[in-house]
Formats: structure tokens, sequence, C-alpha cells
């Protein structure tokens, strides 16, 4: 028996990376999972380290900032599934520059993938999340706690020079969870935000300066931080290390857990100690 039996995921951004394990641990304590990813081939990858491992998964590839994304990710939980329990807004990167420097496009990209797609999923999910809670209480039964994670980084709590667009993004991040918190408390739905320090990905394990991209939607966008700037960061966090994909997952499943179904409308660093 699993901690999330019968729980029905959706996890953007989960072909790779952290989104990945994100994916693979809700599977693993039962859940169901919607997996996404921009390329197919990653989304299949995870789906089939799901089924491998015997939980469910199916994916839905595409851009979260596609227009039509939102109401089609909803849609294939609840087509292959049946429902909507959990919600983990995850998907993105960062196209970073000093802003003098960076471009309108390099702003609404950033601001669209980290806080305008996470409106649009939370906004097509409504109506389900909704009529489940109505259908619930007309049938004189407990209205379940469902539950919304949102990604956010230690950058959109204090800053980061360079990356005035992740930043605001993410701070944004915030504002969306704590105003939801209060929106969906009325349908037993808890909305929390995990915000990640230093955690080790090829976007981060990448040298800076080197040859390391991103291919996004045509954009190639060069990854990779300086590893004298790494071995500092290090240095400053209080666990002496960067996290791993799977210990950023754990921090997510904390919010998952039927423990956590009073606790709403905050923020925990996943940081090591780094705040």
């Amino acid at each position: 028996m699993g901690t999330l039996d019968g729980k029905v995921t959706i996890v953007s951004g989960s072909g790779r990376g952290i989104g990945r394990e994100i994916a693979v641990k809700l599977a693993g304590e039962g859940a169901s999972v919607v997996v996404n990813d921009l390329d197919a081939e990653p989304a299949k990858e995870t789906v089939a380290a799901i089924e491998a491992a015997g939980g469910r998964a199916v994916s839905c590839v595409g851009s979260v900032t596609d227009a039509d994304f939102a109401e089609r990710f909803v849609a294939t939980a609840v087509d292959s599934f049946g429902g909507l329990d959990i919600i983990i807004n995850n998907a993105g990167y960062t196209w970073d520059n000093v802003i003098q420097k960076m471009t309108d496009e390099q702003w609404d990209a950033i601001l669209d993938v980290h806080l305008k797609a996470p409106f649009r999923i939370l906004r097509a999910a409504q109506p389900v999340i909704s009529s489940a809670a109505k259908q619930a209480r007309a049938a004189g039964e407990p209205v379940p706690c469902r539950k919304v994670v949102n990604i956010s980084s230690i950058a959109g709590l204090g800053g980061n020079a360079g990356q005035a667009n992740y930043a605001a993004a993410k701070a944004g991040v915030t504002g969306l969870t704590k105003a939801l918190a209060k929106e969906w408390g009325r349908y037993n739905v808890t909305v929390n935000t995990v915000a990640f320090g230093l955690i080790k990905t090829r976007l981060t394990e990448t040298p800076a300066g080197g040859d390391g991209t991103i291919d996004v939607q045509g954009r190639e966008i060069k990854v990779g931080v300086n590893p004298d700037l790494l071995s500092a960061m290090e240095r400053m966090i209080p666990l002496g290390r960067g996290g791993t994909p799977a210990e950023a997952a754990g921090a997510v499943y904390l919010f998952c857990l039927p423990e956590s179904d009073y606790i709403s409308a905050q923020t925990v660093i996943c940081g090591g100690g780094y705040a």
C-alpha cells in the first residue's frame, strides 16, 4: 500500500531532472501520473521507468506555454485515470542576462514558462476540482484533500544577479500560491510552494562558458555555472553540498502526504540550510 494510492497526479516538465524524480517518487507511492516534457523521448522514458517499477503513467507531450496545453494536460489526467488530485507545476528553465542586456523576448519567455503556464494549468483544473468537491458534498461524503505544489527558487525569495526575469517569475509563483490557497480552500485543496536552492542537474553541472545549450522550441539557450562559483555556493550551504534531484523530489512529496493536509499557503526552502 502506497501513501498516494488512488491519487491522480500531473507533473509538468517531468521527462528529465527534478521533474522526472518527482514523477517517479509519486508513482512509487501509488499515484497515477501524467508525465510531461517538451520532447517525446524523455517523457516516454519516464513513463517506461514508472511502468517497469509497477506504476501507472501516461505522457502528455508539449510545451507548457502553448495556448491549448493546459486544457490538454488536465484532460489527459481525467480521460486516462478518472480525475485529478495532485498538481505539480515544475516545468522551467533559465535564460540569464544582466538587465541592460536582457531582451523583451528573454523576459517574456521566462515569465511565460514559470508563471503564466502554472496559472493556465490551475485555471484549467478548476472546473475538475470544483466539480469533484461538489459531487462529494452532494453525496454526503467527505471531500478528499487535493494538493497543488508550485516550484520556485531561492532566486524568487532573495533575487539573483543576472536573473531579473527568473527571480521575478519565481517571486510571482509565491503570490500565485498564496492567492490560490485562499480561493481553493473551500474545495479542501492545499496550495504550497517548494523553493529550491542549489540542486545538481544538467543545467547546473554544465560548466559556464562551454558549449552546453538546451533547445527550447528552436531557441539554443546557453546553460552552465562557473565551477568556481559552484564551489563557492556549496561552501555557503550548511550541509556542505548541493542537493540531488531525488532529494528535491522528497521535498515536494512532503506536501503531497496526508500528514500535510492542514498546511497551505506555505513556502518551504529545499536548500540544505541555505536561506
